[in-house]
């Protein structure tokens, strides 16, 4: 079972980041979740998202997990939670941050010997979307570094689900997805 954790402020889009990468998903004929946790209920609040996939149904519905992947597209969320709690040796991180890699585990010592990727979903999503949003580009980063689904059918399914928005809205997020997916280092 494939299993990622999204770390995020209430607004970013992670639920409804979780929920368009569970609906991309479903279409290939596996079994998914989409499902997230809030501390305080509140814009700007740290919460949680999560989603699974396997090819079987799945019958666990708990929040704890030892994730394959997180995402963490509040920058400022790598210091001020953990986002490496109940990790696995081989989880794989993907950050949002204008740092380096290099920087960002100088930074935070818990990234230590973990394999880690950073991409700056913020400032794409701002100079895209127009919105500090980074939900769309942490998927494109998703893509890139899990080889998950190749891009242009990710992006094909993402027009779909993302179809009862203006054509520019649309428009943007494409261009999101892909500058994240070619920008993720």
């Amino acid at each position: 079972m494939l299993e990622i954790r999204w770390h995020s402020r209430a607004g970013q889009g992670a639920v409804t980041g979780a929920k368009g990468l569970a609906d991309v998903i479903s279409t290939t004929g596996k079994h998914v979740q989409a499902f997230a946790f809030y501390g305080s209920a509140k814009r700007g609040a740290a919460m949680t998202a999560y989603n699974r996939v396997d090819d079987k149904m799945i019958m666990n519905h708990e929040k704890y997990m030892e994730p394959d992947f997180v995402f963490v597209i509040d920058p400022a969320l790598v210091f001020t939670s953990d986002v490496t709690i109940n990790h696995r040796e081989d989880t794989v991180y993907i950050i949002t941050t204008h740092m380096s890699t290099k920087e960002l585990v100088a930074a935070q010592p818990k990234l230590e010997g973990k394999k880690v990727y950073t991409v700056d979903c913020m400032t794409i999503a701002q100079e895209t979307i127009g919105k500090p949003i980074p939900n769309t580009p942490m998927l494109g980063a998703f893509m890139k570094v899990s080889g998950m689904y190749d891009i242009e059918f990710f992006k094909e399914s993402m027009v779909r689900i993302l179809g009862k928005l203006p054509q520019k809205i649309i428009d943007a997020n494409m261009i999101a997805i892909q500058r994240a997916y070619d920008e993720v280092k």
